[in-house]
């Protein structure tokens, strides 16, 4: 059993990487596979976690368990097509409730967090750690302040960008591609991490030609 799941394996995996010649039936069947695998794992993690782990266990406990199942109950109202406008109920409530809650979440981490970042004294020769980093701490602040300000000028086009509103423009310009090129990389990396270890896999697992 273990030498099949093996060989099933890297079969699955050489079909995704096929892809990289041209689409054909193996990616495709292998691509359904992973797709129906992975709806099917998340279907029974959510049910019995959600379901059976706290609504079943809990909702003597906590009544306000009922309403996040009548909520459930009422979107598979979906699949009945004469009342499956009801549905519409509980999707706009849960929209609208992670919408808030996001939003909350994103006003603290990325505007409240960076606005006090951007603010920070330029003369300031320490982090909240502790870390005496004199010189390069007030560098860091002027690249900040810089970057934030250039990059906000670039976007208020109310205003010619000609002179030195221009020239502000341009300078916010440069900080935005190297973010761009940073959060890019990032991902680029991350995908390379994944390649990296399929690779790992078909080598040293599978074929066994590295340790």
């Amino acid at each position: 059993m273990e030498h099949f799941a093996l060989w099933l394996s890297a079969f699955l995996t050489l079909g995704i990487l096929s892809f990289l010649y041209k689409d054909n039936p193996w990616y495709k069947l292998s691509e359904a596979v992973f797709v129906g695998i992975s709806a099917g794992f998340w279907f029974v993690t959510l049910f019995w976690d959600n379901l059976v782990g706290k609504f079943w266990d809990g909702w003597q406990d906590e009544p306000m368990l009922w309403v996040g199942a009548v909520l459930g109950f009422l979107m598979l109202l979906r699949l009945v097509p004469r009342i499956g406008w009801i549905s519409r109920w509980p999707l706009a409530f849960i929209v609208g409730a992670t919408s808030g809650l996001w939003l909350m979440n994103y006003l603290a981490s990325n505007i409240m967090v960076q606005v006090q970042a951007t603010i920070q004294s330029l003369l300031s020769t320490s982090y909240a750690s502790g870390y005496d980093a004199g010189w390069g701490a007030m560098i860091n602040s002027l690249v900040i302040v810089v970057g934030t300000f250039t990059g906000l000028v670039y976007f208020y086009f109310s205003k010619e960008h000609k002179g030195a509103f221009g020239g502000a423009a341009r300078v916010g310009i440069f900080f935005i591609m190297i973010t761009f090129g940073a959060s890019f990389g990032y991902t680029v990396m991350s995908r390379m991490s994944l390649l990296i270890g399929r690779i790992d896999f078909l080598l040293g697992d599978w074929l066994g030609l590295i340790n």
